[in-house]
């Protein structure tokens, strides 16, 4: 028996368009949105602003945090959209592992079209200097993980769509 989705976990490096694609298709589809960055703790946001990637110390407590939310909303059956960098797999195996309902959305692109929207960015702790460290840092999902890949160097409303499509039949 096929589990509709509850929750999507819209994944990528830092200025991929996590925060506008997740945003704009939990709109689309009437659901709750969290944004990952806000359950970073300040020492995390601080080593960020500092232009220091995080280690995995730094990010079992946020990715944990996370991880609960989701619990949460699939117990109490609140459909949502979570966005969160998820660049390993170990990460991606934490925030979603065996748990039933949820989705991965894989956002890419080419590197000078990520760098060009992180150097154009104002108000954000993450600097366009560790863009480098994320990308090195990412691990595409495999097909087991069942992504949905999507490139973002189209319009976001494409993006959604293009989601909401290959999501057809899925959604509660």
């Amino acid at each position: 028996m096929t589990v509709p989705t509850q929750v999507i976990v819209v994944m990528g490096v830092s200025g991929v368009g996590k925060t506008t694609v997740g945003r704009r298709l939990a709109d689309a589809l009437g659901w709750g949105y969290a944004e990952g960055d806000t359950y970073h703790p300040t020492g995390n946001v601080e080593k960020m602003r500092a232009g220091t990637p995080l280690d995995d110390r730094d990010r079992w407590p946020w990715l944990d945090a996370m991880a609960a939310d989701i619990d949460r909303w699939l117990v109490e059956g609140r459909p949502h959209v979570l966005t969160c960098s998820a660049l390993k797999r170990i990460y991606r195996e934490r925030l979603i592992g065996d748990r039933r309902g949820v989705r991965l959305v894989a956002l890419e692109g080419a590197e000078a079209v990520i760098r060009n929207r992180l150097e154009r960015r104002v108000d954000h702790y993450m600097p366009p200097t560790l863009l480098a460290s994320q990308l090195a840092t990412l691990e595409p999902p495999a097909m087991d993980e069942r992504p949905i890949t999507i490139n973002v160097d189209a319009e976001p409303e494409r993006c959604v769509a293009v989601i909401r499509a290959a999501l057809d039949g899925e959604l509660v």
